[in-house]
């Protein structure tokens, strides 16, 4: 696949390997004067000197989209100097990784890529990234994160050979960088290893210099400009860290499981009734400014890896959804009840693969469950791809809700249903092939009556329409 990784930092590159390992095509983007601390192990290198190698991996600055593409193509990765990420425009890449480890999400959106992996503090799944990569060292370092953050930043670093805080060569005055220690170089506590502006900096401990930033980079009072280690062992500095490898494995874990769900799934919205019950077309009601139907189309786009349809008999719903390149499929007999649009968005998902890869399944969600949370239809996706044969829903405890995801082996009886069932009966008959995907009980209410709509205050507070 395609992926571009935004930062090409030491963690950004221990990323890299591992997904360069795996046979991917990489791209990664890096600022015009890179602050990487521990740069002999950095593609971020390439951007002042043109070329970088670390272990297996060899980088090369690129200056345009032909040059990147040259790279690439002759099976190197590409370093661009792109701060707000614009090449994923012409790249079109399948996967990106935000690895900038800025603490804090810098622009990345959910909808920048078919899959959309934050590493670090700052994201939350399912509102700007499909998963996040947890970055703090300890028992959960290198987890994925497919519902919620990692775990917030502390401002104190992991502790190496027994010190934290001491470790850190930090800035002493605004101004450039002036190293008087190397790279590998043992110092002792107290010695001056840089200059910042014209005034020395100390180290805080003996050991060996595992980083330090580039002569003449920019530098202001505080900033980290080198990291020292107790454990003095010189392939540390020219080796990818542990912690890099354990965080890269996360996010090749995560890719290897959207690459196995990638293009194989349709999903279906159903938005065809009638809304007798709720007096009108309740898929109008406006909820913080937009309506109801918005809010779903909100979420589909998120999963731009799958080919999305809605049923519906409202030509504003069917415009608006051919706008964001969700195909509309219509439905003038909502009175047929539900069986009707799940029928008829089957038979437009199986159409739509004419000449591709038989669907693994295909995810049916209702129109009117504004508290369904981006992250839970991820989760459902998951559980679908390691369990085929499966029918898998959001639910809560024993109760079973939607959306469901459905195996192809319950395609010719999804044809056969009739009324205003559903699939609910088939769930009943195949009780012990239900797997059911733990939400909260707001995400799996429905509008029925006016007064199910939630307020502004309940949505906010959900965190999930805005």
């Amino acid at each position: 696949m395609k992926i571009l990784i935004k930062g090409a930092g030491d963690l950004a590159t221990g990323i890299a390997s591992r997904l360069y390992g795996a046979g991917h095509q990489i791209l990664m983007t890096e600022i015009a004067v890179p602050l990487t601390v521990r740069r002999t192990v950095a593609l971020s290198r390439a951007v002042y000197e043109g070329k970088a190698e670390v272990e297996e991996l060899c980088g090369f600055l690129a200056d345009s989209r032909e040059k990147a593409q040259e790279i690439m193509g002759r099976g190197d990765i590409a370093v661009i100097v792109d701060p707000e990420a614009e090449s994923r425009k012409w790249y079109g890449p399948d996967v990106i990784v935000d690895a900038i480890l800025a603490k804090r999400n810098l622009g990345t959106q959910i909808t920048d890529a078919p899959f959309v992996v934050g590493v670090g503090p700052g994201f939350e799944a399912g509102r700007d990234c499909h998963c996040v990569i947890e970055t703090k060292r300890g028992h959960t370092l290198g987890n994925i994160i497919w519902k919620g953050s990692a775990i917030p930043n502390t401002g104190i670093p992991g502790n190496v050979g027994g010190y934290t805080l001491e470790r850190l060569i930090r800035a002493s005055a605004d101004g450039v960088m002036e190293p008087k220690a190397c790279i590998g170089e043992c110092v002792e506590k107290g010695q001056i290893v840089a200059l910042t502006g014209g005034k020395p900096v100390y180290a805080q401990m003996s050991g060996i210099v595992r980083g330090m930033l580039q002569e003449g980079a920019p530098v202001t009072k505080d900033l980290k400009v080198g990291d020292i280690d107790a454990r003095a062992e010189l392939s540390h500095c020219y080796t990818i860290s542990d912690k890099a490898r354990a965080i890269g494995g996360g996010v090749l874990e995560a890719v290897s499981r959207f690459e196995k769900m990638k293009g194989g799934y349709a999903i279906v919205v159903l938005a065809a009734g009638a809304g007798t019950r709720f007096g009108g077309n309740k898929l109008r009601a406006i909820i913080n400014g937009r309506t109801l139907y918005e809010h779903m189309l909100d979420k589909m786009q998120a999963f731009s890896a799958f080919s999305a349809f809605i049923v519906t008999g409202d030509e504003m719903i069917a415009r608006e959804a051919r706008r964001r390149g969700i195909t509309p499929v219509w439905n003038g007999e909502p009175e047929r009840g539900i069986s009707r649009s799940l029928q008829l968005g089957l038979e437009a998902a199986l159409q739509g693969r004419s000449g591709s890869r038989p669907l693994k399944g295909v995810l049916f969600s209702v129109c009117d469950q504004p508290g369904l949370k981006i992250s839970t239809i991820q989760r459902i996706f998951n559980e679908a791809v390691l369990h085929p044969g499966s029918i898998v829903c959001a639910g809560s405890s024993a109760r079973k809700g939607n959306p469901a995801l459905w195996d192809p082996a319950y395609f010719s009886e999804l044809r056969g249903l009739s009324g205003d069932v559903g699939g609910r009966q088939l769930m009943e008959k195949y009780r012990d092939r239900v797997r059911i995907v733990e939400a909260e009980t707001e995400e799996l209410e429905d509008v029925d009556l006016r007064e199910d709509l939630p307020s502004e205050r309940t949505m906010q507070a959900g965190g999930q329409l805005e």
